[in-house]
């Protein structure tokens, strides 16, 4: 199979699907305890990010130095604002709790 073709694609996208539809069956259906729940998901999250990267962008850790410290400095700039949110977010309530 070529590397970009058509077969990767629809791999990636059924994988994309399944990804996504496994999460939202668990919280429709209450499968799992809430807390499971959440973890499933941001596993499955974590997952779907590298079928992305590796199924429709054709990134693994093989291509060049550039897109590896791309990927990491990406990863570290969203480390930063969604901690950053949290944070304030935290913090607010703290101070706004009675």
């Amino acid at each position: 199979m070529e590397r970009h073709g058509i077969g990767s694609y629809l791999i990636g996208f059924v994988l994309a699907v399944v990804l996504t539809v496994i999460p939202f069956w668990l919280v429709y259906t209450h499968a799992l305890p809430p807390g499971r729940i959440l973890l499933v998901i941001a596993g499955a999250a974590v997952l779907q990010i590298l079928v992305h990267l590796h199924f429709f962008l054709h990134i693994d850790f093989t291509t060049p130095k550039e897109n590896v410290v791309a990927l990491v400095f990406t990863g570290v700039l969203l480390f930063l604002m969604v901690g950053g949110s949290f944070w304030i977010m935290i913090d607010l309530h703290q101070r706004m709790a009675i």
